[in-house]
């Protein structure tokens, strides 16, 4: 059984589950240019083949998902004969929630799908397509169409282990005092077994690979480390690490 689709909030940790996996999944990427102008005008040529452009560096990176949801179908936590129940909480991803130096933006949120997806960003965009009215008008199928800009994940997760979510993996309070190791020792984390971690994939009382990558995101800044740690650890089978083993998160690479 595939991992299923979830959203962290980075502000609060809250994650957001999908009901159902996307079929695909689609990627753009726009570079940073745009046509060179004077006074306003584009400047060309009846000589160029081409307008000539300024390359402004950047650009944005987008994914693209359509999502199904249907209270028909089994799995979700909320039980309601209203489809935008269980939307809703994807539509407030797109609200002007924080506050950022006197403007509202939306919050910053990491897609993850297993330990392969791991994609800071905010939703730009949402679209709602509603089925299978009751005769009251209350829609009970969805298909939600979603569009993420990638942005820069926070510079601390890439500079120190955060403790939030190993207290999140472990149950345990954050403490007051200074988390952060020597530069060069790895970081000692106890690994809990955590509700709903894998969909009953691996069994009870393991922790699932997409576990080992977001601990690799907090310490190296960089999800597709978890392969470092498991080496670090000597693990074989990702899917079959028992709940309350002690893990060495390696540091960021020198």
């Amino acid at each position: 059984m595939m991992n299923r689709v979830e959203f962290l909030i980075d502000a609060t940790g809250e994650r957001i589950g999908c009901l159902l996996n996307p079929a695909t999944v689609v990627m753009r990427r726009t570079a940073g240019l745009r046509p060179r102008k004077s006074a306003g005008l584009t400047v060309t040529g009846a000589g160029l083949a081409d307008d000539p452009l300024l390359f402004t560096g950047g650009g944005v990176t987008e994914l693209l998902l359509d999502l199904l949801f249907d209270v028909s179908i089994g799995g979700s936590t909320i039980r309601s004969e209203d489809v935008r129940d269980l939307t809703g909480p994807l539509w407030r991803l797109a609200e002007n929630a924080e506050v950022v130096e006197g403007y509202g933006r939306p919050p910053l949120v990491r897609f993850f799908w297993g330990s392969a997806w791991n994609f800071p960003a905010v939703v730009a965009a949402v679209a709602e397509r509603f089925e299978d009215f009751s005769e009251s008008g209350v829609p009970r199928r969805s298909w939600l169409r979603m569009r993420l800009v990638r942005v820069a994940a926070p510079k601390e997760s890439a500079s120190a282990m955060a403790v939030p979510l190993a207290a999140a993996l472990s149950g345990a309070a954050e403490p007051a005092g200074p988390a952060t190791p020597p530069e060069q020792e790895p970081v000692e984390v106890e690994l809990h077994e955590v509700e709903g971690a894998g969909d009953g994939a691996a069994g009870e009382g393991t922790a699932v690979p997409q576990y080992l990558g977001r601990l690799a995101d907090e310490a190296t800044g960089d999800a597709r480390e978890w392969r470092r740690i498991a080496d670090e650890n000597g693990i074989e089978d990702p899917l079959a690490i028992p709940a309350g083993a002690v893990l060495r998160i390696p540091r960021s690479r020198p």
